[in-house]
């Protein structure tokens, strides 16, 4: 018997029970630390994922506990399902920007407007570079290779990013000087 087809919500959901039971509500907040930056989950996607999950036997759920939490085990048909998954190649990446969206209507709004979206989201990846900085020690440490890859990634992804918004033009809100790349 071949495992159903997984989507990558799912899929990751089934990667994360590998760890051990766990709740809905675990499951979102595990998907949001380890992989928030690149992968969006909501709370109601998580937990039609599991539904369907259970349904087709890829997932067992336990009793109902403290907070009316249930937690879910994997099944040997989800390890199956996941194996299954995990050796496919992943497909190609698509990017889903909406300031790139405003930016290219641009043309529609108010100047001052446009200047102010690209400067507030100058600020959040000005953030999230820092954040993916002070991470970097302990990820090293304590994440492996793999973990420490998808830093790696996420650094140079907002040093790129903040990089295209200095070379931005002035009226667009770029920058004067652009910022020097860092090295991990």
């Amino acid at each position: 018997m071949t495992a159903p087809r997984l989507n990558a919500t799912a899929a990751s959901l089934l990667g994360f029970l590998h760890e051990g039971p766990r709740s809905g509500w675990e499951l979102v907040a595990v998907a949001e630390e380890r992989i928030g930056a690149f992968w969006s989950l909501t709370r109601s996607q998580v937990y039609r994922e599991l539904a369907a999950m259970a349904a087709a036997g890829l997932v067992e759920a336990g009793e109902t506990g403290p907070r009316e939490r249930r937690p879910y085990s994997l099944t040997r048909a989800g390890r199956a399902a996941f194996r299954d998954w995990i050796g496919t190649e992943p497909g190609p990446e698509q990017i889903r920007y909406p300031l790139l969206l405003a930016i290219s209507f641009g043309r529609h709004l108010a100047p001052e407007t446009l200047v102010g979206f690209v400067a507030a989201h100058r600020t959040e990846h000005e953030r999230r570079l820092e954040a993916y900085r002070a991470a970097a020690p302990e990820t090293r440490a304590t994440g492996g290779v793999h973990a420490e890859a998808v830093l790696a990634f996420g650094i140079r992804y907002e040093e790129a990013v903040l990089a295209w918004f200095d070379g931005l033009p002035p009226e667009l809100g770029g920058a004067a000087q652009p910022r020097p790349v860092s090295r991990l």
